[in-house]
């Protein structure tokens, strides 16, 4: 009887050093997870046009508007009134912003214009009207 109640607890604490086991290995991948959807944010910050003229609140407002479009037109829509407005907004303040076409976003790729080449590009103070 007592070597039955022995094995009951032995087998008992393995099943549980197991368990703790298996929910430790699952403890990075909840880190990586979260690593991962901060680099997605981060990433969606940078593509927003405009976003280094913008508060926090005034980012995740503009996204919440493009996700709650129902159609592409309504983004495409939401889109070029947001240049507008960040162009506009660069002007008061006395700074260009690349005039990158909506489509494209910031960033999209190599076009007229692109690349490493001497030219410049980025923010500017005080260039005003091109």
């Amino acid at each position: 009887m007592m070597n039955a109640g022995l094995r009951f607890c032995s087998v008992t604490v393995a099943i549980m050093m197991a368990g703790v086991v298996l929910l430790s290995a699952d403890y990075p991948l909840a880190a990586d997870q979260e690593r991962r959807q901060q680099q997605v944010q981060k990433q969606e910050r940078e593509h927003i046009y405009g976003s280094q003229l913008m508060t926090e609140q005034e980012q995740e407002e503009h996204r919440m508007r493009m996700r709650s479009a129902k159609t592409s037109e309504e983004q495409e829509r939401i889109r070029n009134e947001h240049h507008k407005q960040m162009q506009e907004r660069a002007r008061k303040q006395g700074m260009s912003i690349p005039d990158e076409t909506p489509e494209r976003g910031m960033g999209g790729g190599m076009g007229p214009g692109g690349g490493t080449g001497s030219g410049g590009g980025g923010m500017k103070r005080g260039g005003g009207n091109r």
